[in-house]
C-alpha cells in the first residue's frame, strides 16, 4: 500500500476515541500527528480541552497542540497556513501526517482551501461587534439571517465569532461567506486525503463524556484558577472552551460541585451532538468506523 502522497483526516464527536486511535495508525504507517482541534491550540488549558497526554506525545511526534496564549485570537485561516507547513515537513522527512480533531472548519479548509475574502478594516469590524453586543447573538444572529441566508446551514445560531464574521463579510463585500467558500481553490490534491470519521453509539458516547468530565473535574479547576488575571477578549474563541464559565461560577460560590459537573456534562453532550450534525452534513463521503471496530486491517481503513 502506497501512502507516501497521502494525508489521513480523523474526526469524530468528542470523547469518540480520535486521539488514541490515531496514535495507534500512526505508529503502524510512520504517521506524525497534526491537531486538527481549535480549542487544543491553548497551552494554558491541557485538561479542559481534552489535549493528548504526555504518554501519547511521547509515543508519536504531535503538532500543533498548546502552542499559542488564550490572549490570542487564532483563525482557521492561521490554522490552515501552520497546518500546511507542517504537512510538507512530514512528507519531505516520508512519513505521513494525520491530522485528527473536532473542528469542522478547520477539515473543510484543508480539504477545499483558504478562502480569499478582501480585508476589512479593524474600525468597520468594530463596527459589527458593537451591533453584535448591543443586540444579543439571538437577535443578532436573526438580522444576519436576513441579509445572508446561506449560511443558515454553515453557522451554528450561537457562534457569535463566526456569526460576527459572516455578517461583516456580507455587509462590506456585498459577498456571502458561503459563495467566498464556494470560490476558494484547494492546496492540496482531492484523491491525495484519506477521511475517516470516528462514530461512536449514543449510550457509549454518553458515557465516555461522563467518565471524561468527571475525571477531568479537579484538575480543571486547578487550571481555571490559573487564568486569573489573565485579559481574555470576548470576540476570542477561547472563551468557548467547555468548563470555564462553569468552573468560574463554582469558584464564585454560584454553583456547587454537582451542578458544575451536571452543567459541563450537558454542553459537552450539545457540543458532540453539534459535531455530528456537522458531520452528517459536511463529511458524507468519509469512511465511517465505528468506535466499537477500530482493529480493522489497513488495507480495509486506508483504501
Amino acid at each position: 500500500m502506497d501512502l507516501k502522497s497521502k494525508i489521513i483526516l480523523i474526526s469524530g464527536p468528542t470523547a469518540s476515541g480520535k486521539s488514541s486511535f490515531a496514535v495507534k495508525l500512526a505508529k503502524k504507517i510512520n504517521g506524525e500527528i497534526i491537531n486538527a482541534d481549535s480549542m487544543q491550540v491553548y497551552k494554558e488549558l491541557k485538561i479542559l480541552t481534552a489535549r493528548p497526554n504526555s504518554k501519547q506525545q511521547q509515543q508519536i511526534k504531535h503538532h500543533l497542540y498548546g502552542f499559542l496564549s488564550m490572549k490570542k485570537k487564532f483563525s482557521t485561516g492561521q490554522w490552515l497556513k501552520l497546518a500546511s507547513e507542517r504537512i510538507k515537513e512530514i512528507q519531505k522527512r516520508n512519513k505521513i501526517p494525520i491530522l485528527v480533531g473536532g473542528t469542522g472548519m478547520y477539515f473543510k479548509s484543508i480539504e477545499d482551501g483558504l478562502v480569499k475574502i478582501p480585508k476589512i478594516s479593524v474600525k468597520k469590524r468594530n463596527t459589527i461587534i458593537k451591533l453584535q453586543r448591543k443586540l444579543g447573538q439571538a437577535k443578532f444572529y436573526k438580522k444576519l439571517i436576513k441579509i445572508d441566508h446561506k449560511i443558515k446551514e454553515l453557522i451554528n445560531p450561537n457562534d457569535v465569532q463566526r456569526s460576527i464574521r459572516a455578517y461583516e463579510v456580507k455587509w462590506y463585500t456585498e459577498k456571502s461567506v458561503f459563495d467566498w467558500y464556494k470560490d476558494t481553490r484547494p492546496l492540496f490534491e482531492k484523491n491525495n486525503f484519506i477521511k475517516i470519521y470516528i462514530d461512536c453509539p449514543r449510550d457509549l458516547l454518553l458515557n465516555r463524556i461522563k467518565s471524561r468530565v468527571e475525571k477531568m473535574l479537579p484538575d480543571g479547576i486547578k487550571e481555571v484558577k490559573r487564568l486569573k488575571g489573565l485579559r481574555i477578549s470576548q470576540t476570542n474563541s477561547s472563551n468557548k472552551i467547555i468548563g470555564i464559565a462553569e468552573i468560574k461560577k463554582l469558584l464564585e460560590k454560584k454553583l456547587d460541585i454537582d451542578q458544575t459537573l451536571e452543567l459541563i456534562i450537558i454542553k459537552t453532550r450539545q457540543y458532540a451532538k453539534r459535531q455530528a450534525t456537522w458531520a452528517r452534513g459536511q463529511m458524507n463521503n468519509w469512511k465511517t468506523v465505528s468506535a466499537l471496530d477500530t482493529k480493522l486491517s489497513l488495507k480495509k481503513l486506508l483504501n
